[in-house]
């Protein structure tokens, strides 16, 4: 099966932008998770409703909330722009912010259902050992979590390689810039005598998502037998 280069460009974009979304997620990810499950505030609920809002949401809807705050003239994307020369809408960038909010919570979900499973005795115990706040997380908490942590970035970076319709709606179809791999497929399922190309796309769709999962599935047996030897 051999791609063109306007493909290969398309599976390149989707497997950097996926890549980089998990990456810039991840530490938010536990952070948040850690806040939710562990800490008590007024508004909490609010919270948890709002970062698991883009699951209920249209992507569409999502896609021009960030084009209405990231854009060039955004409340939130013309300072960006000014101070420091940044732009998200119409780039590879607004790509990567896209796929990190609608991934986010999957992460989010997955991180907070393994910390949810940590006993709380366990650092109890290692504090009264004498263990410091960040030691006890580094060495008890975060080991614990780590089957977590590796199903929420496995379902982050399936998401973010199949989202299509918050990206092009925030960032366009560019070709080169921002056409990842499922708006190469959209783009050629509408294009005459395309479908052959769209049928190899989605090929590499599925050997990518097999994959991450059969990848996925070996870090956490792994991560499961070390801490049953520890």
């Amino acid at each position: 099966m051999i791609l063109t280069e306007p493909e290969w460009q398309a599976v390149l974009l989707s497997l950097k932008v996926s890549t980089l979304a998990v990456l810039v997620s991840l530490p938010f990810g536990v952070l948040v998770a850690w806040i939710l499950v562990r800490c008590t505030f007024p508004g909490k609920a609010l919270l948890d409703s709002l970062i698991h809002l883009p699951l209920v949401l249209p992507p569409v809807v999502v896609g021009y909330l960030l084009l209405v705050a990231m854009g060039r003239n955004g409340f939130i994307g013309k300072y960006l722009y000014d101070w420091f020369g940044l732009t998200f809408a119409f780039s590879w960038r607004g790509a990567v912010l896209a796929a990190c909010v609608m991934s986010f919570p999957l992460m989010v979900r997955a991180i907070r259902l393994a910390l949810e499973a940590v006993d709380l005795r366990l650092e109890q115990a290692a504090r009264t050992l004498g263990a410091g706040r960040w030691r006890v997380f580094a060495t008890i908490t975060l080991p614990l979590m780590l089957p977590g942590i590796i199903a929420g970035t496995v379902l982050a970076f399936a998401r973010s390689l199949g989202e299509f319709g918050a990206t092009i709606t925030f960032v366009s179809n560019i070709p080169g810039e921002t056409r990842t791999l499922p708006s190469a497929m959209y783009t050629l399922i509408q294009t005459p005598g395309g479908e052959g190309a769209a049928a190899r796309l989605c090929v590499i769709a599925i050997v990518l998502a097999l994959v991450s999962l059969m990848v996925a599935e070996w870090l956490a047996t792994v991560s499961r037998k070390r801490l049953g030897n520890a």
